[in-house]
């Protein structure tokens, strides 16, 4: 079934309809299509173009038709309709009869499919997110296996200076975090809903968009019709994301094939992630992480080939913009089975601990530090380097490590150096001595590795009706303590669009809000963590949250007032009077029985002009 025809004398030909027709990729956003469709369907019925009785005749028919394309996806791509749309339609047409073609009143199809990829895309990060999760705790599993575990860290791939391998782990596991908080962000920004614009100028019927986005979960309802129409640009931030998080697999899976190479030997790849030769029987190649490098090059393919298809693009629609699709959900495919192989070859390698640490004492890894030793000994670092150098030298003619060099041939170069050099130059020292802030001492590592298992657990979201309960028992909590002001449970579901919450292990163990006075200013109240989590971080992350969502609601200042200044001192905020908050204290303090005797600091953040490129970031 065509969503047109009426203009036409004759019909498209066989050759131009297959090449026209999207149905057999974009079927996928049936789920989509018909949940904006009930939406729509709601809409109408409020302007009076359909009646209460039509209206909950089309919402049956398309709760019917929803569990029919669950149950069965794949018959919906066979239908022989030009695309999604027209199949939804032709279906509620045998359902219901012409009340179906009132659906599409003030609508089209330009505005439907923006909002059913932005639907899409929303539904498909949340799996990605858990992908990345998932991977992300295999490394970071990995790295508490082997948390004593030294290998050599490369540079030019030469051996340069040992790491532990936990803070090889910890190196991909800030990458993919960085690739959580883009998506994030990208997710943030897709949020909007087109719904309600029509084919460009927007609907002749005064529909409620910003009810209509509600409905469907957005953040509010996108503001030109024209840009709303056209704008892909959430596909270009998306697949932007997925390039380049899969080149940082690339690299995760090009380490792992050198590591498990016959000439490394650091590691074996398990017999599930791995093939044999046709030829050779003793082969064993790492063929699901050279699937993982060489598919990279697949979704960066999909992001270059749609900027194309995008550069000279007019206002608004254009059907060029169906090659929108393909690509997108080729890589979000590809995207995520490549998570899962990694995190698969990660679950089951061993270690060759042995042959790890032999390879870390090679090269003359330690070079670095008999520099920094000279250095110690008031040698200047340029002369330093210049001496080791020679030694090293000395120490290949000689076929020796430098640990095991006379301590004479050491002296004959540069005679400050003593018996005390061999300390300097174990593995072991080399290690304990990167103790700065990201370095590989075991200690750095330890914490870094704790607090990464920690942010791990944590989720932080904003606040639905779902949560009232949690959020009115840790209210009720701090406030008995006197931390905090009492609310009332209506108060707080009046206010639950302020509030964010922090999930561990899909419990709310954290909460806070964000009240906006008239005059723009906003004030993070309610600001609680249960008692007895151990798991820490998480009134960091909240207004850490909390203060992203002010910049991008255009604030200028959030103000706080607090018995705990040391705490926001390090989230940035600064002292301030209370006499600078005239808000809150005509509104707040008069009312307070304490406000003779206040014991509360006010503080307050001041915000740069609003950024899009904002990141929601969950690792602070």
């Amino acid at each position: 079934m065509a969503l047109w025809g009426g203009r036409f004398a004759a019909g498209p030909d066989a050759a131009f309809q297959q090449f026209n027709d999207s149905l057999p990729f974009d079927y996928v956003l049936a789920e989509q299509d018909i949940t904006g469709s009930k939406a729509w369907a709601n809409a109408l019925q409020k302007v009076g173009v359909l009646s209460a009785e039509e209206c909950e005749q089309l919402q049956q028919a398309l709760e019917e038709l929803l569990g029919e394309v669950r149950s069965d996806p794949a018959a919906v791509a066979v239908g022989g309709d030009e695309d999604i749309h027209s199949f939804v339609e032709a279906a509620l047409i045998a359902k219901v009869g012409d009340l179906a073609k009132k659906l599409h009143t003030g609508r089209s199809r330009n505005d439907q499919v923006a909002t059913d990829l932005r639907l899409w895309c929303r539904q498909q990060s949340e799996v990605l997110q858990q992908a990345l999760q998932q991977t992300q705790q295999a490394l970071l599993g990995l790295a508490e296996r082997e948390q004593g575990t030294v290998i050599p860290g490369y540079t030019h791939l030469q051996r340069a200076q040992p790491v532990l391998l936990a803070h090889w782990c910890l190196a991909y596991v800030e990458m993919l975090q960085r690739d959580s908080e883009r998506l994030e962000d990208a997710v943030t920004r897709l949020n909007k809903s087109p719904l309600g614009c029509g084919a460009l100028a927007g609907t002749a019927y005064p529909v409620d968009r910003e009810a209509i986005a509600s409905e469907l979960g957005f953040s509010q309802a996108t503001r030109n019709s024209l840009d709303s129409v056209s704008d892909r640009d959430f596909v270009v931030e998306l697949l932007s994301t997925a390039s380049l998080s899969m080149l940082h697999l690339s690299r995760l899976a090009e380490d792992l094939i050198f590591y498990n190479s016959g000439e490394a030997g650091f590691i074996e790849l398990a017999d599930n992630v791995t093939s044999g030769s046709s030829l050779m029987p003793q082969k064993k190649n790492p063929d699901a992480l050279e699937l993982v490098r060489g598919k990279s090059g697949r979704v960066v393919g999909s992001l270059t080939g749609l900027m194309m298809t995008l550069k000279s693009l007019p206002l608004a629609y254009n059907k060029d913009m169906q090659e929108d699709k393909e690509g997108l959900f080729d890589a979000f495919t590809t995207w995520q089975a490549s998570l899962a192989m990694v995190t698969s070859s990660l679950h089951g390698l061993t270690v060759n601990h042995d042959v790890c640490r032999k390879a870390a004492q090679g090269g003359y890894a330690n070079a670095t530090e008999l520099a920094d030793y000279l250095v110690s000994k008031g040698v200047p670092f340029r002369q330093a380097h210049h001496n080791v150098g020679e030694l090293v030298q000395q120490a290949i003619q000689a076929q020796k490590p430098l640990e095991d060099m006379p301590l004479g041939a050491f002296q004959a170069v540069v005679p400050v150096i003593e018996q005390d050099v061999y300390e300097w130059l174990t593995l072991d020292a080399l290690l304990e001595k990167r103790c700065a802030l990201g370095g590989t001492s075991p200690q750095r590592v330890n914490e870094a590795l704790k607090s990464a298992q920690q942010q791990q657990k944590i989720r932080i979201r904003d606040a639905n009706l779902g949560d009232i309960g949690a959020i009115l028992d840790l209210v009720q909590h701090w406030a008995g303590a006197g931390e905090n002001l009492p609310r009332a449970k209506d108060d707080i579901v009046h206010s639950i669009n302020e509030f964010a919450v922090t999930e561990v292990d899909g419990k709310v163990m954290g909460c806070a809000s964000l009240y906006i006075y008239t005059t723009g200013l906003a004030e993070i109240r309610s600001l609680g963590v249960h008692p007895h989590t151990e798991v820490r971080g998480q009134g960091r992350m909240l207004v850490s949250y909390l203060l992203k969502k002010a910049r991008l609601l255009q604030l200028n200042r959030v103000i706080v007032l607090t018995r705990v200044p040391d705490f926001f001192e390090q989230q940035g905020f600064s002292h301030c009077s209370k006499d600078s908050l005239p808000e809150k204290v005509m509104k707040d303090c008069e009312l307070c029985p304490r406000l003779a005797n206040c014991d509360e600091l006010a503080m307050d953040f001041h915000l740069q002009p609003p950024d899009e490129r904002l990141i929601f970031s969950t690792a602070l």
